[in-house]
This record gives C-alpha cells, sequence and structure tokens, in this order.
C-alpha cells in the first residue's frame, strides 16, 4: 500500500531569517524528503534537529503540537517551531483511518486531557494511574491500527528493553497492515526493525544509513563489548 505521507517540501521563504532552525545542519538544507517505507526513523544526537522536525510533520498533518489524536485541541506551553507552517505534506490519495502523535515529553499534558475528554461512552484510560511505561503501552494498543498515520517521539523513553520490544512487535504488525510510522529514537531496538528506513542528522545534511552505522548501534555494541575497558577509561579522566 502507498505511504498516506509520500514526501515533503519546505518552503524557506516562509521561515525568519534569523531563525534558529536555519542554524540546524540537517534541516537548514533541506528542501524536500521522500517517504518510500512504511517505517521512518530519524536519528542523531540531542539537538541534531530530529524530534524539530517529526513535531513539524504531526502539525503539518493536523495533530496538536504536544501530542494526541487530531481530536485534542488544548494548548499548555506553545514551544513548537515555525517549521510546520513553511511545510508541505505531499499525500496519497488514501486517506488514513487513525492516527496518534505520541510525544514523550508533553505526554504528561496529553494524559491529563484524556482525562477531561473522558465521558461515559469514552472512559478515560486513567494514564496517570499507571507507570509511565505502561501509559506508553497502553496508548499502543488503544491507538495503533491498520491503516493509520503515527508520529512518534522518542517512544522508548519510559520503556524497559523487554517492553521496547513488546513496541517493536506492535509497530512491526501495525505497519504490515498498512500504517505508516515516523519515529525519531535513541533505541538501538527499535532501529532494528527490518525494513524500515533510518535518516542520520548527526553529520551534517540528512542521509540515509545503515542499522549498524547509527550511532544507537555502534555505542551500545561498544559498551557491551568491551565495558570493563570503556567504564575504566571513562572513570580515569575524572
Amino acid at each position: 500500500m502507498t505511504n498516506f505521507v509520500q514526501e515533503l517540501s519546505i518552503d524557506w521563504n516562509k521561515i525568519d531569517s534569523e531563525s534558529y532552525l536555519r542554524k540546524i545542519p540537517a534541516i537548514s538544507n533541506l528542501i524536500t524528503m521522500k517517504f518510500e517505507r512504511s517505517v521512518t526513523f530519524l536519528v542523531g544526537e540531542n539537538g541534531s534537529g530530529k524530534s524539530t522536525l517529526l513535531e513539524a510533520m504531526a502539525v503539518a498533518a493536523g495533530f496538536n503540537p504536544e501530542g494526541g489524536t487530531k481530536n485534542y485541541l488544548f494548548a499548555t506551553y506553545n514551544s513548537h517551531s515555525e517549521l510546520h507552517a513553511a511545510m508541505k505534506l505531499v499525500r496519497s490519495c488514501y486517506q488514513p483511518d487513525y492516527g496518534y502523535f505520541l510525544r514523550a515529553e508533553s505526554f504528561y499534558n496529553v494524559a491529563t486531557q484524556e482525562r477531561e475528554y473522558a465521558d461515559a461512552e469514552h472512559p478515560s484510560e486513567k494514564y496517570h494511574e499507571k507507570s509511565h511505561g505502561e501509559s506508553f503501552l497502553a496508548v499502543a494498543q488503544k491507538y495503533f491500527r491498520p491503516r493509520g498515520l503515527y508520529f512518534l517521539d522518542e517512544p522508548e523513553a519510559a520503556l524497559s528493553p523487554q517492553r521496547q520490544l513488546t513496541l517493536l512487535l506492535d509497530i512491526h504488525n501495525c505497519a504490515s497492515c498498512g500504517s505508516q510510522f515516523v519515529i525519531a529514537t535513541h533505541s538501538p531496538i527499535l532501529l532494528g526493525l527490518p525494513g524500515a528506513e533510518i535518516l542520520r542528522f548527526d553529520q551534517g545534511p540528512l542521509q540515509p544509513c545503515s542499522y549498524e552505522e547509527t550511532e544507537a548501534y555502534q555505542v551500545m555494541e561498544m559498551f557491551i563489548n568491551n565495558r570493563s575497558l570503556l567504564l575504566q577509561h571513562l572513570l580515569e579522566e575524572k
């Protein structure tokens, strides 16, 4: 099945000449970007721009900047950039039946709003009564469905390695049934999903890379295989 979002383009004439967006190497030269796989991972160091791009895509697709479904209309703090206003999403002729924007840093606000939206016909999932990780998985179990469009920003933030494997399976099953995912992550577990495209943000202009080329994989491999020597070196530097 064709992806719901096939391509994005950015009109830099709509971005202020002094905007910090122009100082992010991976984004500043980005004019167009195609999505050819059902799952696209955005990887890079903190501050490399992956969450900024993901957020702009989600807002351009009609989601609330703080997260939730398209029915979530609230704001607690206006922190998103103007990038979405300069972004155009090229969509297929198919419309997603479902969707969700999961943003780790503002999920508390979404969980609070979900409780406010609840009524007799739509009872609350009571996310605040669950652990952070349990809440994330509850979102996946409720909203990840066939023919959906999903934007996930660091979904591994509250999950144990075992639960990350559970999430990986949920994403795989959902993507296999016609859903599309764009995910910003640091997780070497999630990045191992077969068939996904990985785009790297932290080495200049945005570029595709293999799983083994990601810093998440390389650092984890180095730590596991050379833990004693690595820790000895790091601690001696103190």
